[in-house]
């Protein structure tokens, strides 16, 4: 049998799934699809939905598991020469999983702002991915004095530069290069944290170095509000 004849691969049933429900969500709107729609367009039974997508919004984001497997496998292989260079090149893991598919994600991003309940699902997941930064800096960090408070900070600073640059990105439309506003907010974190002193607060040693300060104790939702309101506003 030749290249020619030979019977295209099927597409795995997970992103059968996944595609059948994201065009749904697109045609008729998130509320008023079903499983049984979704089901119905992919050809097959609820059963075989449940098994791959717990619920709806998670078909929505299906490549969200594995990149976070991803992450972990990275941040596991990393060490911890240089952990700060290290949770900001497994933030890239993300970027390039949104590159990889531009009108997927921008049509993904443009659902999550219309449907309050996908926007809650999809800050929890970035909480994973921050858990998952922190968690390894939180490793690195051990010895050090106050050592899980700069790894959360830091985890935190990672996710809003990551996400600044990309949601700048998904605005466009997808246009331009991605990995340009990303970097750049990225340095920013290095340079703020990938060689400051244990224990010392760091200092804005160049013009687009951002610097931000909070209270000893403030809750977490507070430092990373001050951290997004800071890239915002650079």
């Amino acid at each position: 049998m030749t290249e020619s004849t030979r019977p295209a691969k099927k597409a795995p049933m997970r992103e059968v799934l996944a595609e059948a429900a994201f065009q749904l969500f697109l045609e008729r709107g998130f509320e008023q699809t079903t499983v049984d729609d979704i089901v119905a367009r992919a050809g097959v039974g609820r059963r075989s939905f449940f098994r791959y997508f717990p619920s709806k919004e998670d078909a929505v984001f299906p490549d969200h598991e594995r990149c976070l497997a991803d992450m972990v496998a990275f941040l596991a292989d990393a060490g911890d020469a240089d952990p700060v260079g290290a949770v900001c090149d497994a933030a890239r893991i993300v970027l390039r999983m949104y590159a990889a598919n531009p009108e997927f994600s921008v049509q993904r991003y443009r659902l999550t702002r219309e449907v309050p309940g996908l926007r809650t699902y999809e800050l929890s997941v970035v909480r994973r991915y921050e858990r998952t930064l922190a968690g390894h800096l939180r490793a690195s960090f051990a010895r050090e004095r106050d050592g899980g408070l700069r790894a959360e900070v830091i985890a935190a600073s990672v996710v809003a530069a990551h996400n600044n640059g990309l949601r700048s990105w998904l605005r466009s439309g997808g246009e331009g290069d991605p990995y340009a506003a990303v970097d750049h907010a990225l340095a920013m974190v290095r340079g703020v944290w990938g060689s400051a002193d244990e224990g010392a607060r760091p200092a804005a040693v160049e013009d687009d170095v951002i610097v931000m300060v909070a209270p000893k104790g403030a809750p977490m939702w507070q430092v990373v509000q001050r951290i997004e309101s800071a890239f915002g506003e650079s």
